[in-house]
């Protein structure tokens, strides 16, 4: 049979057809109340049930995965991308104190590969199902030329609702306020352009080698999965934030791009600091690596690495030990390791 015109020039819409017919299945895993229409429209539909809220605010945020992919396209493992993906966005619209409701995907590729492709997917589909958030929608671009070979991207959207009451903003903020920090797996999904000429430019190792310190080899080591706390805020905001009393869980800021020097400073008031004591917990041996062999200054690692805290929960002071127990008790590790200041609005590492 002769080949089709498209797929001669790269494009064959009958292999993404065939690939994409197990989406229903996967999708149908994720569905949630609120989920309208059927797999393959034009648009995703979702019914929001304005009667569980006062005033409801939708939150939606959208970010990639970076240069993670190289790891995963280096080990030829391709099942913990969604999951980073869909994860990363959770926290994003948490750290607001978001509930998430829909996600939706974007994958481009210049050849698309069955396996890939469904290991991406259902990376996306389980990260959904954990997070009670549905996947209802997404985009899958075959552009032959514009990616090296085996190569591809991912970005997502999701979109998620909070109280406008409830909303965290770090207004309440004051000098004398704890800040904890929630453990990582590891550097989640930032700072891999830095570790990769670190680890293969520098040290010369290869994503299968491994070294003193590490329990894995440094490509699975750098392809764990990002964390979710979505569930973890939503019940810390329950228990803490009671409606009608002041709030004791003031802020959240997820530690990603730009680590603890720049996300930080997103929730402060402009009259208080962030002091954060790096002495505070043990940095994740893949952050011993980096730090040692990287001659970086502590200003640089701690705005490129999350060195170990993969988020940060800024609470009244007294109500710190309480914190940490319902922390602990949802299988997150988590310490003490800073306090506001009267300042300007910065973090400052001490």
């Amino acid at each position: 049979m002769k080949k089709k015109a498209y797929a001669a020039a790269g494009v064959d819409i009958d292999l993404a057809n065939r690939v994409k017919a197990e989406l229903p299945q996967l999708l149908a895993a994720t569905h949630r109340r609120g989920v309208l229409g059927k797999v393959g429209g034009f648009g995703g539909l979702f019914a929001l049930d304005i009667r569980k809220y006062r005033q409801p605010v939708l939150v939606s945020s959208v970010d990639g995965v970076g240069t993670k992919l190289k790891i995963a396209f280096a080990m030829n493992r391709h099942e913990t991308i969604g999951q980073d993906l869909v994860n990363h966005c959770v926290n994003d619209i948490a750290v607001l104190g978001a509930e998430p409701l829909f996600f939706l995907d974007y994958i481009g590729t210049g050849k698309l590969k069955p396996r890939v492709f469904s290991d991406i997917i259902r990376g996306f589909a389980k990260a959904c199902v954990e997070n009670h958030c549905a996947l209802i929608g997404g985009e899958t671009a075959q552009m032959p030329g514009f990616y090296q070979p085996g190569e591809y991207d991912v970005s997502g959207t999701i979109v998620g609702v909070v109280e406008k009451e409830r909303i965290l903003t770090g207004q309440e903020i004051r000098p004398g306020d704890a800040i904890i920090g929630i453990a990582s797996s590891g550097l989640h999904t930032n700072g891999y352009s830095l570790a990769r000429r670190i680890l293969f430019e520098q040290m010369k190792l290869k994503p299968r080698s491994r070294v003193a310190g590490l329990k894995e080899t440094v490509g699975d080591e750098l392809l764990k999965v990002h964390l979710s706390y979505g569930g973890l805020v939503r019940e810390l905001i329950q228990q803490f934030n009671l409606r009608g009393k002041p709030r004791m869980l003031k802020a959240l800021a997820h530690i990603t791009g730009g680590g603890f020097l720049d996300n930080i400073p997103r929730v402060l008031p402009k009259n208080c600091n962030a002091v954060i004591h790096t002495t505070a917990w043990k940095p994740l041996p893949i952050f011993q690596l980096l730090a040692g062999c990287g001659g970086l200054p502590p200003s640089e690692l701690y705005q490129v690495f999350n060195m170990g805290i993969g988020m940060v929960a800024i609470i009244a002071a007294d109500l710190t030990q309480d914190v940490l127990k319902t922390i602990h008790a949802r299988d997150h590790q988590a310490c003490l390791i800073g306090e506001i200041t009267s300042g300007t609005g910065a973090t400052v590492l001490n």
